[in-house]
């Protein structure tokens, strides 16, 4: 009897346990089939494993999905959600954590799919025996750079009226003298390029249904003049019918206007750019076209695009920036360089603007503010700009945010910025406004947090005599930051002694957020306000 009721327990462990070792299909490489080790998610939103991505970029090949799709391989960033979802499906079935799969054998893979792939489009056996041979070399890649018409000098846009914008501030807030929408984005006017194109079907009983689906036949087309159409009248529909923002903003409408982005021609790619900004407008649509894969062809175009094309990849990145869950995602995908370039560097004022902007806003994620602190000369840059009277009010909001982390505040400490601002707190006439009078005090203010060298930096600037005469004439904000300042530099005995402190190595609890700039006394809505 003992025996045959072990006999059976051992048949019903084995049914149990065979059944809870087959994975997920979540949790396996769409190319491989396997458990993936390293997953990583790709510019496109799908998650493979790492060395099947890098594998079939050598080759230059997108595999098709089972949904019809290809992914897009140009980013790759580590999925550590899916690798913790691994790690615990492994631990409860008892099984070992996946290896690192081998080259040859996923070359072998890749090279079965091309095949397969050129196959089903009719290829020839010699034809595919060359691309074989092909795909032992890396691709050439060519750019939006490098392939780039030129620029057009007439703007389809005016500017736009300006709204305030404002940050959560424990502080008495102040206002932000710039547009919460992109410079690129109009007003309701409308050019005469666009005034020539009428909606399709201005009749539709169904908003947003038929014009997709007329837009779409048009976008997918491989005449260049029927995609000049399409974008020119999506980007009238997206810029005066804000309703139909949210019904157009489809996985494949973004897709067919993604790939118009990257195209040769400018007035294409200008006007597929112009669009995307006007769908990133309403806050429903700004974590979609991030997740779409937006955000690289963003980056390749403020890199090398025409002047127009630049402006309007800015203005993207300012409105995808605004979104929180965003942030992080666009300073991961490599946008800091190229927008802290722009800022520098471009010809339009419309793209320095917004290029200040979304770095303002990037920066408010920890993350962010590091990387940009680590890159080549950005602190030195930020205030040699900052000294500039046409730029000092929005390269000032970069460089509170960058103050208020330990790696910003011991670079621009490094940098003389203690100097710097008390130079331009000096100068007050050639200050653009007293919010900017008011923000030169609140970096000084960030600096003096947890720093033993601020005092001293601040006494051979001779701070003490303008922080005196704010103390008396400033702004209500200006005043409160400038007695705190005064109190911190003549070390009264209810301020903490900031040198002791950090002497005795004792913890001073600052967050980041506590010290962040004001910027606006009507507070920016993310969920109710609109371009």
């Amino acid at each position: 009897m003992g025996g045959n009721g072990k006999h059976r327990w051992k048949i019903s462990f084995y049914r149990s346990n065979s059944s809870s070792r087959l994975p997920p299909k979540e949790l396996l490489c769409p190319i491989s089939g396997s458990l993936m080790s390293d997953p990583v998610v790709v510019s496109s939103g799908q998650t493979f494993e790492r060395l099947s991505v890098q594998v079939c970029r050598d080759f230059g090949f997108s595999p098709k999905l089972e949904d019809g799709s290809r992914p897009d391989f140009s980013t790759m960033i580590s999925n550590l959600a899916i690798k913790s979802t691994i790690q615990n499906w492994c631990h409860h079935n008892n099984t070992e954590y996946p290896q690192a799969p081998d080259l040859v054998s996923v070359e072998k893979t890749v090279r079965t799919l091309v095949a397969d792939d050129r196959e089903d489009q009719g290829m020839r056996v010699s034809e595919i025996e060359l691309l074989k041979g092909v795909a032992e070399k890396p691709p050439i890649m060519f750019t939006h750079a490098a392939t780039e018409l030129g620029r057009r000098v007439d703007h389809f846009y005016s500017s736009s009226s300006e709204d305030s914008v404002v940050i959560p501030s424990a502080s008495p807030p102040t206002p932000l003298p710039f547009a919460t929408r992109p410079s690129c984005y109009s007003s309701s006017s409308s050019s005469e390029i666009i005034a020539e194109h009428e909606t399709l079907n201005p009749n539709s009983s169904s908003p947003g249904c038929e014009e997709e689906e007329q837009l779409m036949m048009k976008l997918r087309s491989s005449e260049v003049i029927e995609q000049e159409e399409a974008v020119i009248l999506l980007r009238k529909l997206t810029k005066t019918k804000e309703e139909l923002r949210v019904s157009l903003c489809t996985p494949r409408l973004l897709s067919a206007v993604q790939s118009l982005i990257v195209s040769r021609y400018s007035t294409v790619q200008q006007n597929a750019l112009a669009s995307l900004v006007n769908l990133s407008l309403e806050k429903p649509n700004k974590v979609k076209i991030v997740r779409s894969g937006f955000v690289p062809h963003l980056v390749d175009v403020l890199k090398g695009g025409s002047s127009e094309s630049q402006e309007h990849a800015a203005g993207a990145l300012f409105s995808l920036a605004l979104e929180e869950d965003n942030k992080m995602a666009i300073g991961v995908l490599g946008a800091l360089p190229p927008l802290m370039h722009a800022l520098v560097r471009a010809e339009s004022e419309r793209t320095r603007h917004d290029s200040a902007l979304a770095l303002y806003h990037l920066t408010l994620v920890e993350s962010n503010r590091v990387k940009l602190v680590k890159q080549s000369n950005a602190i030195p840059t930020l205030l040699a700009l900052a000294k500039s009277p046409a730029s000092a009010s929005r390269v000032l909001l970069i460089l509170c945010n960058l103050a208020s982390c330990n790696e910003g505040r011991s670079a621009m400490l490094d940098a003389n910025a203690v100097e710097c601002v008390v130079g331009m707190l000096r100068r007050r006439n050639e200050l653009e406004s007293e919010s900017t009078r008011e923000n030169c005090v609140a970096a000084l203010y960030a600096l003096s947090h947890g720093s033993m060298r601020f005092r001293g930096l601040a006494r051979e600037a001779k701070a003490v005599e303008v922080l005196g005469e704010i103390e008396k004439n400033g702004s209500e904000r200006a005043r409160e930051k400038a007695k705190r300042l005064l109190t911190v530099m003549r070390g009264r005995e209810d301020e903490p002694n900031w040198d002791s402190v950090l002497e005795s190595g004792a913890g001073v609890g600052l967050g980041p957020t506590r010290y962040r700039v004001g910027v606006g006394r009507n507070l920016y809505a993310a969920n109710s306000t609109t371009f």
